[in-house]
């Protein structure tokens, strides 16, 4: 793979921002009372879509340190054809999905939008989207970087 330059040197206030926007969207999500299991699920998936390796490795271990069933996680992708997730986190991914493959879909599809409005309350709505919105940024920083996996134990 070909190293690249890594996009938060040299310009750290960028980065910053970014943390910034990260901790306020999990600030919000906390007084709207949404499940962080639910944010990360967010996060991941969105993760997958882009293939974002550095994001799937740390939000899969943030996931499982949140007590998530392991289970889950490795059903994530066929999310769908399972009943091991909730109305709201059903809901969640698909707004996941759409809002993440807008240069494919060109919108978030009325049934996805209604159905999230449905099962959220309107703060919960724009949290889970906000976090949809940082995580897609995360992920082409990190992609785009090649950002390498941190050290772990196996």
């Amino acid at each position: 793979m070909t190293k690249r330059i890594a996009l938060a040197q040299r310009v750290p206030e960028i980065y910053k921002a970014m943390a910034t926007l990260q901790a306020e969207v999990e600030k919000a999500a906390a007084n709207a009372g949404i499940d962080p299991k639910l944010l990360e699920l967010v996060k991941l998936r969105a993760s997958q879509l882009n293939g974002c390796a550095f994001c799937l490795d740390m939000h899969s271990h943030d996931t499982l340190e949140l007590g998530e069933s392991p289970r889950r996680l490795f059903v994530l992708e066929g999310w769908r054809e399972t009943e091991l997730f909730t109305e709201q986190e059903r809901a969640a991914l698909a707004l996941t999905e759409a809002m993440t493959r807008l240069a494919d879909l060109n919108d978030v599809p009325d049934d996805v939008y209604e159905e999230a409005i449905r099962v959220f309350t309107e703060d919960q709505y724009r949290v889970v989207a906000w976090s949809v919105i940082a995580i897609n940024s995360w992920n082409r920083m990190a992609v785009t970087s090649h950002a390498p996996l941190p050290k772990r134990a196996e």
